[in-house]
């Protein structure tokens, strides 16, 4: 049996909760904040632990546009700096996409999102 691996949670992911538990309140579903957190403790994270590997590599990701290209260059590099062999995965799950870097025995998740959520906060970039 394949040794188990330790599932650890970034700054940045714990952040994206917390928006993530802001946005269900808003849209009046607080109730799918509690089903996230469930999905992560009882399905995600043991998945991850047993299978770090499962998710789909992100930089196999085609990219379209200069911008992008850029910005996985940048990323390559710096994850190149921390460690030879790290790598960054998506995990899909039914209404989230989660980030996760993995580094020998250890996977760091680095971001959550629901599908719905803009990639923009439109109100503090121009206080609207």
């Amino acid at each position: 049996m394949a040794a188990k691996h330790f599932v650890k949670l970034t700054a940045n992911f714990e952040r994206n909760l917390k928006e993530a538990e802001t946005f269900l309140l808003d849209a009046n579903a607080a109730q799918a904040f509690d089903v996230l957190l469930n999905e992560l403790t009882d399905t995600v994270i043991p998945n991850l632990e047993r299978f770090p590997g499962m998710g789909r590599l992100f930089f196999e990701r085609p990219t379209r546009s200069v911008e992008a290209s850029n910005g996985i260059d940048g990323l390559k590099r710096k994850l190149k700096a921390i460690a030879k062999d790290g790598e960054i995965r998506e995990y899909v799950m039914s209404r989230y996409l989660l980030l996760y870097a993995r580094f020998d025995s250890t996977i760091y998740l680095l971001s959550i999102r629901h599908h719905r959520q803009l990639s923009f906060d439109f109100q503090s970039q121009w206080g609207v």
